[in-house]
């Protein structure tokens, strides 16, 4: 079974039809980049033309970087545009593809699912946070498997800022910082995030993942056992069209 799945990131949006028995692409993926501003009309374009690029007709599931309450309204908005925020995005994106049927989630949220069903998280009970660093920092909980949605993690407050101000990826690139220095920030994170909700295990995803071994070994003194996504930074896309398969059934 195929289901269309789009991520929409603060730097891209992509997306590819998904085979669901196998939890991963069936064809290459397609990005474009996203708008700045990242206004709903603006991001709902670009939507559309990663969907119009596989001539997809049929459900279509859509992750979004923020909080998504009721299958459709945006909280939040911390990476795009402020005017999302009351959005109803599910109507929005439902129109501008033509009437196809749309489920939105949270981005880490679709990504955390997918790693628990395919990747990473399979099979694991306990507690289990995933974390997508990218642009920001996403988060996903699960507790014996059960998702508790939209954590938003990466807004504890870490030395004064947002964590993800500190301890993304962005945050690396944008201040030059080393591998190293990275993962000592990275680690006081994860400390703080330990502290708090004491998981057995932490899954590192976002495109970084692809580079686990660039930093993963430079973190030290958490409890948690930390190992990078299996699926990458197609987590979100895999999770995204899953969800949108359970709201087809």
């Amino acid at each position: 079974m195929q289901i269309f799945g789009v991520d929409i990131g603060g730097s891209g949006i992509k997306g590819a039809p998904v085979d669901l028995d196998r939890g991963d692409l069936a064809e290459e993926r397609f990005k474009v980049l996203t708008p700045h501003p990242a206004t709903p009309d603006a991001v709902a374009d670009g939507v559309k033309e990663v969907i119009d690029h596989f001539g997809w007709s049929g459900p279509v599931g859509i992750t979004f970087p923020g909080v998504v309450t009721g299958g459709s309204t945006i909280r939040t908005a911390a990476n795009v545009d402020k005017s999302w925020i009351d959005t109803d995005a599910g109507a929005l994106l439902g129109e501008r593809i033509g009437g196809l049927p749309v489920t939105v989630l949270n981005d880490a949220d679709a990504a955390g699912v997918a790693e628990m069903q395919f990747g990473a998280g399979k099979d694991r009970a306990g507690t289990v946070i995933l974390l997508t660093f990218g642009t920001g920092i996403g988060s996903a909980l699960f507790i014996d498997g059960e998702l508790v949605p939209n954590t938003e993690l990466g807004h504890l407050e870490l030395n004064g800022h947002d964590a993800e101000k500190r301890a993304s990826t962005k945050a690396k690139e944008d201040h030059e910082l080393t591998w190293e220095h990275w993962a000592r920030r990275v680690t006081k994170y994860l400390a703080h995030v330990e502290m708090l909700f004491s998981p057995e295990l932490f899954i590192i995803g976002g495109g970084v993942s692809r580079k686990a071994d660039k930093f993963l070994p430079l973190i030290e003194g958490i409890t948690a056992e930390i190992v990078p996504a299996q699926l990458q930074n197609n987590a979100g896309i895999v999770g995204a069209a899953m969800r949108a398969a359970k709201v087809a059934r």
